[in-house]
This record gives C-alpha cells, sequence and structure tokens, in this order.
C-alpha cells in the first residue's frame, strides 16, 4: 500500500523499528503533553482563505539566511540516524540536497561530518551544537564545521541536563549508542554516547560573545519560547532563532510551539529570522507557521520515519508529500508566493 501523508510513515515505522528505536523516536519527557500538544495546538488554528485569485503558478521558493530553499520546509537536528537506516544522515543528506532545502546536522549524528559532507557536497547543511564543558573541544569542532563548507552554527539551549525520557531509561537505550563526531576525525573507533553526553550546565547568555569570536558564521539559537528570551537574542546579536521545545522531549508541559511562535515574533520586530520545529505533520500546519511568522519550518520525527522506510528515498518522499501539501494549501488560500502568506490566513479556533 503506497504511504501518501506523514502519518503513514509513522505508522510504518512502528510497526518495523525495534522497540527501543522506536520509543527512543516517539518518546517525549514525562507525561508527553507537550509531545502531543505540539501536534494539537495546529488544529485549534484555522483557516481564511481568499479566493478568486490567480493560482495558475503558485511559488515555494524562499530563502534562510540569505540561501534560497525551494519551499520553506527543512530537515531538523536529530541524532542517530543509523538506528532506522544502514547509510544514516548520509542519506538524509542526498535527499536534503536533491529536494534543494537545508539540513541541520546534530552533534549526535551517527555518521561523521566528512561522510555527511562527501555524500552531499552541493547541500546547504548548517550544524546543531550541544555545549561541551570543554571549550576548545567546541573550537575545534566548530572549526571543523566551518572548513567543511556547513553555512550556520545551531546553538541548541534547552538542554542544560536531559530531559526525564522515561522510555530511554527503561530500554537503557544510551548505553547501546555510539558517536562519531564529538572526537578527532583521525580517529576510527566511535565513543560510547553514554561517554559523550556532558553538555554544559553554565552556558549563559555572556558567553555568545565567545562564539561569534571564533567563528564567521550565523549563530542561531534552538529552544527559545519566550519573548524575554527572544529579546535577548536580538540584544546579543545572533542571526536567528528557532521556535522550539525540542520535540516535547526536554521540559514537559511547557507551551507547543506553534503557540510559542507569535510571542517570540512580535518580540524580535523583524530583526532576526525566526524559525520553527515541533508538531508540523501537514501542507496546512506549514501554511499556518509561516502565517504567524516563521520563516521556515524544521522537521524532526518525520524525517527518521521516512528514513526507516526507504532510506533516501524515503525522506525524498516525505518532503515531496509536504512540499505538495504546502503548495495546495497556498493555492487554495489564494497565496501565489510565500511572500503573500500572512496573519490575516487564519484564525484561532474557540474550541
Amino acid at each position: 500500500m503506497s504511504l501518501v501523508c506523514l502519518t503513514d510513515f509513522q505508522a510504518h515505522a512502528r510497526e518495523h523499528l525495534s522497540k527501543s528505536t522506536r520509543d527512543f523516536i516517539e518518546g517525549g519527557a514525562d507525561d508527553s503533553v507537550t509531545r502531543d500538544d505540539n501536534i494539537a495546538a495546529f488544529k485549534r488554528i484555522r483557516l481564511r482563505p481568499r479566493y478568486l485569485r490567480d493560482v495558475s503558478e503558485v511559488d515555494t521558493r524562499t530563502t534562510i539566511q540569505g540561501e534560497e530553499i525551494s519551499a520553506p520546509i527543512c530537515i531538523a537536528p536529530t541524532g542517530f540516524h543509523c538506528l532506522v537506516w544502514p547509510d544514516g544522515e548520509m542519506s538524509t543528506a542526498r535527499a536534503a540536497q536533491a529536494a534543494g532545502i537545508c539540513y541541520i546536522t546534530s552533534t549526535f549524528a551517527s555518521c561523521s561530518l566528512e561522510d555527511i559532507v562527501i555524500a552531499a557536497p552541493e547541500g546547504l547543511r548548517w550544524f546543531q551544537l550541544y555545549v561541551h564543558p570543554d571549550l576548545q573541544l567546541n573550537k575545534q569542532l566548530i572549526q571543523r564545521v566551518e572548513s567543511l563548507g556547513f553555512k550556520a552554527l545551531v546553538i541548541t539551549l534547552d538542554t542544560p541536563v536531559c530531559g526525564n525520557r522515561r522510555h530511554d531509561i527503561r530500554n537503557q537505550l544510551r548505553r547501546n549508542l555510539t558517536l562519531t563526531d564529538l572526537q578527532s576525525p583521525k580517529k576510527v573507533n566511535s565513543i560510547p554516547y553514554f561517554q559523550m553526553t556532558p553538555i554544559s550546565t553554565s552556558l549563559c547568555w555572556n558567553d555568545l560573545s565567545w562564539f561569534q569570536s571564533i567563528t564567521r558564521l550565523p549563530i542561531i539559537l534552538k529552544g527559545i519560547l519566550t519573548k524575554e528570551d527572544a529579546e535577548l537574542a536580538v540584544k546579543h546579536n545572533v542571526q536567528g532563532i528557532i521556535v522550539s521545545n525540542h520535540g516535547g522531549r526536554q521540559l514537559d508541559e511547557v507551551l507547543a510551539s506553534i503557540d510559542a511562535l507569535t510571542e517570540v515574533v512580535a518580540a524580535v520586530k523583524g530583526k532576526i529570522e525566526v524559525y520553527l520545529d515541533g508538531g508540523v505533520r501537514t501542507g496546512n500546519d506549514v501554511l499556518k507557521a509561516l502565517a504567524l511568522g516563521a520563516r521556515c519550518i524544521f522537521l524532526g520525527r518525520p524525517i527518521l520515519w521516512g528514513l526507516a522506510y526507504k532510506g533516501e528515498h524515503g525522506v525524498k518522499e516525505v518532503l515531496n508529500i509536504l512540499t505538495n501539501e504546502f503548495h495546495t494549501s497556498m493555492a487554495l488560500t489564494g497565496c501565489r508566493s510565500v511572500a503573500e502568506i500572512n496573519r490575516n490566513l487564519i484564525q484561532f479556533s474557540r474550541l
């Protein structure tokens, strides 16, 4: 049976992945309230279509950090792609390159950065950093990323400690995972995940100037959910924000990403670009995020579902389906370009 929507890929992954891998991908923190609300919150938003417009040509292209992408649908950083497909992140990178969109590679990639770049040398790549307590290790990794042609540095803010992910604790998953990137590229042995989990618990706003001093890459902050932090991001001269709650995997019972987006967009006053991840499952969801001010959205779990289905080709299918749905949503609301998507297209349901 053909898979025609993103939830079809989720159902396929649930049937074919091992329980521990399935739990790792699907699991949220604590009671998974935020994980589920990320999806439900989109359904509380209704569309206000405009008709009698010429939509014979609809253009989904846009730009992020000055780079053109074929659609405002990109790939969020998720770790350990080799859990679901042998080529892991290399297949993901090839699919992103073919689609003409951005792929944020995770610190916790299961393939080396060098192999990912070789697999998709022309792809638009950003790198996501979990800040390690050892500043020198951070510096070496950032310089390596920059030399490999990554175009932005995405610093994750919402993990000073790891969220309480009950499924992973029950499955003791961390003891079975390995890392390849927080090490010298000359070393061939992977490093057990549980030896590499140290993430800085002391990272502060004033530390951002150090990162700015060692790289020319634009810095994007991932994990902001409030206007107060958004205002501080602008004050500290970063180039972008990803509104994100880590897929509901960190602090449970925070706002759904789409619910937090409005105050973050208002706070930055157009001075920096704002993106969103969390809960996007349909083309309508993409349209709603852009109507509320997101420059683009980033997909997490659905990419892993596609990868589990058919590797590179499965990821391509996920991206194609969502892009086609978004194209349809644009046409049916009277939008001929991404620039025409605006706040007047939506209203919040009273339900």
